[in-house]
């Protein structure tokens, strides 16, 4: 058993509180991604768990054992870090036995691991070259090799495709996705880009200010956000927002009735995709295209109401409509998402 629990983990630095009493099971062969912006302690949450950060409170426990005092080495985890940290004077059989042959490893256990890595990551042709003859892609297949050699109970990812261009980043993902279902592994990924949070985790972590925000499978969180932070935070484009005024159950916008209201509510949230485009006057809505942003199969109008505010409208890739154009739009009352002046979720739209 690979189970990672966390119970009341706080972190501070000094008077700084990193991480406030966060409580999670990650289940045995669960890949759980940690996102959120950048300061939000998805790192030092990881690093907490890898015992490379001591906790100021609260318990970590892996395999149904208390890991919370003990050494980094002895917690049975393997990190792979945004850097490859492989060593350039050595081969990448050579990087990978390092760490075994220190640990005093029999040379035919090492070697059966070593071959095993490089199957299952397609090095084998690679083995007798140095990092400085591999590409990016494969750098970080050789620091994830190194993690698998260990056979540790859990594998930490620290944004590990942050330093890959975009087409390797999604290379990669793939591969770390294949990888996953191959060891049947407990894994723990960081990462401040929410695309990789959907396409590759079984559960999301949604960190904000050292506080999990939200838990749950990708599209749980994408159609039922529990806070407007979440619902900003998950999807791209992410979430549009205005301001609404709630009187005698019934939403508006400058006057424009929008549907029924959620006691309390003051901001409505509705994604690009769920907005329906009308003739000018036919909809909800009245707005003005400021941008048309053509990606092949979708296109997204940046558009602009009377009132100031900007939303974004996913059409068709071959839609005439342009800079200038006017439409109208339609928010079905089912996927209009409804916040309260805490930030938290009132009424959830958009769900499947």
């Amino acid at each position: 058993m690979a189970e990672v629990r966390l119970a009341g983990v706080t972190k501070s630095y000094g008077g700084v509180r990193a991480l406030t009493d966060v409580t999670l099971a990650i289940a045995d062969g669960e890949f759980a991604v940690f996102v959120g912006p950048s300061g939000c302690g998805k790192s030092t949450l990881l690093r907490s768990i890898a015992g490379l950060e001591g906790i100021s409170s609260g318990s970590i426990a892996i395999g149904g054992t208390d890991v919370t005092r003990v050494a980094p080495s002895d917690r049975g985890v393997a990190m792979v870090f945004q850097s490859y940290a492989l060593y350039p004077h050595m081969t990448v059989r050579e990087n990978m036995d390092f760490g075994m042959r220190i640990n005093g490893m029999s040379p035919a256990d090492r070697t059966a691991r070593i071959t095993e890595a490089a199957r299952v990551l397609q090095l084998g042709d690679y083995l007798d070259r140095k990092p400085a003859q591999l590409s990016g892609g494969q750098r970080q297949r050789v620091a994830i090799g190194r993690a698998i050699v260990k056979q540790p109970k859990v594998f930490l990812f620290d944004e590990p495709l942050s330093n890959l261009d975009a087409k390797l980043r999604v290379e990669m993902r793939v591969e770390l996705e294949a990888l996953h279902s191959q060891l049947g592994a407990t894994m723990i990924y960081v990462t401040h880009d929410q695309v990789e949070a959907m396409t590759m985790a079984d559960k999301i972590v949604v960190l904000n200010g050292g506080r999990i925000e939200q838990v749950g499978p990708p599209m749980d969180l994408y159609h039922r956000p529990a806070s407007e932070f979440v619902a900003g935070f998950i999807g791209a484009p992410s979430m549009n927002f205005l301001d609404v005024v709630s009187t005698g159950g019934h939403l508006s916008y400058h006057g424009t009735p929008l549907g029924a209201a959620a006691p309390g509510a003051v901001r409505l949230g509705i994604r690009p995709e769920h907005l329906g485009i009308v003739t000018e006057g036919a909809g909800h809505l009245d707005v003005r295209v400021d941008l048309r942003e053509s990606l092949g199969g979708d296109s997204y109008l940046y558009v602009s109401t009377a009132s100031g505010d900007r939303l974004v409208v996913r059409a068709d890739g071959d839609t005439p409509l342009g800079s200038g154009a006017r439409l109208g739009l339609v928010l079905p009352p089912a996927r209009v998402h409804q916040f309260g002046t805490d930030g938290r979720t009132l009424r959830s739209g958009g769900a499947a």
